[in-house]
């Protein structure tokens, strides 16, 4: 068994790559792909680039290339559901391209060829990086200087899953906001976030028959504020959350 840690950035892998035990850097596709070993399992770390068209050739490579069977992704999201804070995390249950339209010879959002609008996560996958997820936020956020993000100082971030949702393009203004939550809502989609690459990941796993799960820090509201937080938050915030839930996610991961 093989297990794919994927991020957009290098900032959401915190120091994943220099924990790998017996690490080796392997060149495919323009992408580096980091193989070794962390808590006893097989791994291979990558970053996937930004967008649906990039993450899904990293996850062709990591398919045909390196046979891996489960593909976790870590990183951030703009908050879109109501009650999903900057800080919070959302492990997703569930995936849709927000960008996806055929209509009318397809329903909104259905990928032709598919039998759902949404994708389905792995649900033991799923099951145990919400444990991970959930241990690591009860410890970390104790320990973040929320005020340095202008937040309260006894901000306490909340662990959600649910429906997260990917397209080609960085969500930034309200009105772009509203109007995606709305026409998903209307259509009984109760969406949680926005990225740019986790539904493409979703896709290219369900052909391929990999389990997939997917983890992301909210890092904005994806609105107005949103090109005003996001770096710093990754650096802050993010990149730690994501370090330790790989680390925590890998440690109680029975071994083949």
């Amino acid at each position: 068994m093989t297990i794919a840690i994927l991020s957009a950035l290098p900032q959401e892998q915190g120091s994943l790559v220099a924990a790998l035990q017996q690490p080796e850097k392997i060149t495919s596709a323009g992408r580096t792909f980091w193989r070794g070993q962390l808590h006893g399992h097989d791994v291979v770390i990558a970053l996937s680039g930004i967008g649906k068209v990039a993450a899904a050739t990293t996850t062709t490579v990591l398919a045909e290339r390196f046979g891996v069977t489960q593909i976790v992704f870590t990183g951030v999201a703009g908050g879109l559901g109501g009650g999903v804070n900057v800080g919070d995390v959302v492990v997703a249950q569930d995936y849709l391209q927000h960008d996806m339209d055929a209509s009318p010879i397809f329903e909104r959002w259905h990928v032709p060829g598919y039998p759902q609008v949404r994708m389905a996560c792995d649900a033991s996958l799923t099951e145990k990086l919400w444990t991970a997820t959930r241990e690591t936020v009860a410890r970390d956020s104790h320990e973040i200087d929320w005020t340095a993000l202008g937040m309260a100082a006894n901000h306490a971030p909340q662990v959600h899953t649910g429906l997260i949702v990917s397209g080609d393009r960085f969500v930034c203004t309200a009105q772009e906001c509203n109007a995606l939550r709305n026409a998903l809502e209307a259509a009984q989609h109760q969406v949680l976030a926005v990225e740019m690459e986790g539904a493409a990941v979703a896709q290219v796993c369900t052909d391929y028959g990999i389990a997939f799960a997917a983890v992301r820090t909210i890092s904005d509201r994806a609105d107005d504020s949103a090109h005003l937080d996001f770096m710093q938050f990754v650096e802050k915030v993010a990149s730690k959350y994501a370090d330790h839930i790989v680390h925590a996610f890998l440690k109680a991961l029975p071994h083949d």
